[in-house]
């Protein structure tokens, strides 16, 4: 299966796209893939969503088609 992996503001700048679409298994974690596809992203403060929910790093996807990574906003 694949899924579409979308990252905003600094992770974009550190994954180098915003949007790409990776082969996986529906057992994999967000942490699992990440690391397969981005040995040298270390998640820090990011959250991870999948299917539009925040989810937790170590929670097999299951069927899931989106994983977006969203960094810690500031604002005023």
């Amino acid at each position: 299966m694949q899924i579409n992996v979308l990252a905003f503001a600094q992770t974009r700048d550190q994954l180098g796209f915003g949007e790409r679409a990776f082969a996986c298994e529906a057992h994999e974690t967000p942490r699992e893939i990440l690391r397969r596809i981005a040995p040298q992203f270390v998640p820090g403060p990011v959250r991870v969503a999948v299917d539009l929910e925040y989810a937790d790093w170590d929670k097999p996807i299951g069927a899931a088609r989106e994983l977006a990574l969203i960094p810690p906003v500031s604002g005023g």
